[in-house]
């Protein structure tokens, strides 16, 4: 679950960074951002099924 706390977190933090006014190589960051966007989606799958999402706890 932490694993999904922190992507959605650094989810967070790539859309403040693609909005900010000095973001710099746009187009890249909104590439960047539909990738995140698919891998966040799969993480809150994985905790929705109640998948283990820690690798430490294997």
């Amino acid at each position: 679950m932490n694993k999904t706390l922190l992507n959605i977190l650094m989810f967070a933090l790539l859309i403040l960074f693609i909005i900010s006014p000095f973001a710099a190589l746009a187009g890249l960051m909104l590439v960047v951002l539909v990738a995140a966007f698919f891998f966040l989606l799969g993480d809150v799958f994985q905790a929705i099924i109640g998948r283990n999402t820690d690798p430490k706890k294997s």
